[in-house]
């Protein structure tokens, strides 16, 4: 007697393989966002620290792929780089800190007083001003920091002035850009916290700095933490708002920029690209010691 095979009976033990084995069906349903990430960012990423140690014929401008460590004894050795990095850094930092305080307040209002209604637009006022383009809200904050701006027009009846372009402005036009990536992240990270919790602290006589210090506080910071990997991370790369509102002031992303463009040294951009991937992942490994990353 001579055995028929279903046509469909490879698919069926294929289907009950998948059933059986649920690793294998997440890593089917993982495998191409897997290798998307492979490719097109850490390969771009490898790309990067690879052409940091090549070097630019300064007479043709070819790069010149040969191994060398010129490129870093350079941001090592010159003054310059060091004295960019450290104002990037403190910029970055301004901005986070600046971004926290303000967003606090109007998060908290939005997860433990407002009315739900109220809620929800609040969160579309939040968001709407990342519909606007970069470019214009960077622009606008340039034409009100400018001396016929709104801001001087405002301060010129009290004796002030505005405060013209430079690193006041870059960090005042980085932190509005980034503040909803601060706002949304505390304000998901309250709306967690029971408010029985907060009822129950004033019961027993705890006063409003001590409720946020032992209550409210330990809840919110590793949203506070997740907030500003986003804030600090834009910050710290960024080179069109500094270009825009920074006059003469220079940070790694204008290096970057001008290396790629200006100066046609590819080598040396990738080299310079490589110092905010550094800070990040020390900074990332700082946060992570602390256990917010564990708790998001």
């Amino acid at each position: 007697m001579t055995s028929v095979t279903s046509p469909g009976g490879p698919v069926r033990r294929f289907a009950g393989l998948l059933h059986r084995r649920p690793s294998i069906r997440l890593a089917g349903l993982l495998s191409i966002p897997l290798l998307w990430l492979v490719v097109a960012y850490l390969g771009s990423l490898a790309a990067l620290f690879v052409t940091a140690f090549w070097t630019t014929n300064e007479f043709t401008g070819d790069v010149v792929k040969v191994f060398d460590l010129g490129n870093f004894q350079d941001l090592v050795n010159e003054g310059v780089y060091r004295t960019i990095t450290l104002r990037s850094v403190g910029v970055a930092i301004a901005v986070t800190v600046i971004d926290s305080l303000v967003a606090f307040p109007m998060a908290f209002y939005m997860a433990k007083i407002a009315s739900p209604r109220a809620q929800r637009w609040l969160v579309i006022a939040v968001l709407t001003p990342l519909w606007a383009g970069y470019l214009v809200k960077a622009y606008a904050w340039r034409v009100m920091f400018s001396g016929s701006g709104v801001l001087d027009w405002f301060l010129r009846p009290v004796g002030g002035h505005a405060p013209g372009y430079g690193l006041l402005a870059t960090t005042i036009t980085l932190a509005y850009l980034w503040l909803p990536y601060m706002i949304l992240p505390i304000y998901a990270g309250l709306e967690r916290l029971p408010n029985s919790l907060i009822d129950a602290a004033g019961d027993l006589g705890a006063r409003s700095f001590r409720t946020f210090r032992t209550v409210v506080w330990p809840t919110v910071f590793p949203a506070a933490v997740a907030g500003s990997i986003f804030t600090f991370s834009l910050s710290l790369g960024d080179y069109i708002a500094v270009r825009i509102v920074g006059g003469r002031s220079q940070l790694i992303g204008n290096v970057v920029y001008d290396n790629v463009g200006t100066a046609n040294n590819l080598p040396f951009a990738a080299a310079v690209a490589t110092i905010p991937v550094a800070i990040m992942v020390i900074y990332l490994l700082a946060v992570r010691r602390t256990g917010a990353l564990e708790n998001l």
